[in-house]
């Protein structure tokens, strides 16, 4: 079930929120967890099983990490156990696959039999919900996270649906008081309708209207260089937009849920550099990267070539973790790649002379080749695009339909991305103004989702 549906804004949530605020307040974590799951198998009902095994794994885990703390013991089997486990399950399922392929493809090269191999399916938002229960137990070991109080407050934390499929990554120790006692207000779900509201309105009337340039010009061949760049500009409005929009209705929902989740994007096509991009973008992500492998590995302690390997381990994981394909290995070396030199100039950017706006188009462009990485389906495929891109193609006929809707779409998605001030601004500055003019736009997001076959999310897929 996506946000983005009849059945999820007809039927799912107003169900969801009637039974929440009638149950009595003991049984609504229960009722959380009861409905996420339902959220979550809606697709899949057997991959809920999943979920419940990682849960009761790392419950027990924490008790027993809290048995050992007790003891004056420091319980690292425990933590050990569910790394191991999650790392495990989240390995099995997501690269499992690629592995397979990339051992037949060696063994084609050399001359032998390949390996019969039948494809696993990837459960929709391993990615997150592995890291947030993996999280939990690593922060209890640290003494930085108070253990759950009982498996059914666990259970709520690890499947509540907002977040559950493409984050933000809540880490408990943020939660941790809210899932025992919250506040629920009208101003504080009203704040949550606003933030749904922008959400949907990003992501169904830019993201999707700018998302069949992406694809047309990802899919096809021989393109000229104006097309490439129309195609690569869609694309990086597309996955903002579509990301930060699905950010800002799980935000929403948290709050009509009484939760305050932690923003996961802060304008990050205003960088000046990449090392600011990655402080705006994608933001617990980076800050799960930075606190659970890039400080452990040793951070900027160990000296300076230590900093840079980390920086490049911490990436390129980065990159795998989104995705088990080379394209994706290439995206995180690539930014690696950048935040080793900007380290290397002193944590800023080799055009840190330019005006602001010159700074701010040139990051945009090295996020840009980036994306190009990122959304291709293969490493030959991205080479080709970047190769037209910088005119190696020339400037062919061309083969993209750019409609005056597209056009639109961009126009809006450049007017949005650097004229507005974010959803979390607008939202806790609401003036009667910004509130009425949202309400139409909101109700024209609901009308074009009924002309809309097919709906997708971006980050479904990690």
């Amino acid at each position: 079930m996506i946000f983005a549906s009849a059945i999820f804004l007809y039927w799912f949530l107003p169900l969801f929120l009637a039974v929440y605020y009638l149950a009595p307040r003991r049984l609504r974590s229960a009722w959380i967890t009861l409905g996420s799951f339902v959220f979550y198998g809606w697709w899949r009902p057997d991959f809920v099983l999943l979920m419940v095994a990682s849960t009761l794994l790392d419950y027990t885990c924490g008790a027993k990490i809290t048995q050992a703390h007790a003891r004056g013991e420091r319980g690292k089997a425990w933590v050990t156990l569910s790394c191991v486990a999650n790392l495990g399950l989240l390995g099995y399922f997501k690269y499992a696959n690629f592995g397979v392929e990339t051992l037949n493809a060696a063994l084609a090269t050399l001359g032998y039999k390949q390996v019969a191999w039948t494809s696993v399916v990837l459960p929709v938002g391993i990615s997150f919900y592995t890291f947030q229960t993996m999280s939990y137990t690593i922060d209890v070991y640290r003494k930085v996270a108070p253990p759950a109080r009982n498996i059914v407050d666990f259970a709520s934390f690890v499947s509540l649906f907002p977040q559950l499929v493409a984050g933000p990554i809540v880490r408990y120790n943020t939660v941790a008081e809210q899932l025992v006692e919250r506040t629920h207000t009208l101003s504080k779900f009203w704040r949550g309708v606003l933030y749904f509201q922008a959400g949907l309105a990003k992501k169904v009337l830019i993201a999707d209207f700018v998302a069949p340039l992406a694809n047309d010009a990802f899919e096809s061949g021989g393109l000229g260089v104006l097309d490439a760049w129309i195609g690569t500009v869609a694309y990086t409005f597309q996955i903002y937009f579509d990301f930060s929009g699905y950010s800002d209705m799980a935000i929403g929902l948290g709050l009509m849920l009484g939760f305050a989740f932690p923003i996961n994007f802060d304008q990050p096509y205003h960088s000046r550099s990449i090392t600011e991009f990655w402080r705006r973008w994608h933001i617990s992500l980076s800050t799960f990267l930075r606190d659970y492998l890039y400080i452990p590995l040793g951070g900027n302690r160990l000296g300076p070539v230590r900093t840079y390997v980390n920086l490049a381990a911490t990436m390129l994981l980065g990159g795998l973790w989104h995705g088990a394909a080379w394209t994706f290995i290439a995206w995180g070396a690539y930014q690696g790649f950048w935040l080793i030199v900007e380290r290397l100039s002193g944590k800023s950017s080799l055009y840190s002379w330019a005006p602001k706006p010159a700074q701010i188009a040139i990051t945009f462009v090295l996020a840009m080749f980036g994306w190009v990485l990122f959304r291709a389906t293969s490493m030959s495929g991205a080479l080709d695009h970047m190769a037209a891109m910088l005119g190696a193609a020339g400037v062919s006929e061309r083969t993209l339909t750019v409609l005056p809707i597209h056009w639109a779409a961009l126009a809006l998605a450049a007017i949005v991305a650097w004229g507005f001030p974010t959803t979390q601004e607008r939202v806790h500055r609401a003036s009667a103004g910004w509130v009425l003019a949202l309400q139409p736009i909101f109700l024209l997001a609901l009308v074009q989702l009924h002309y809309e076959n097919d709906v997708p999310f971006l980050y479904f897929q990690f």
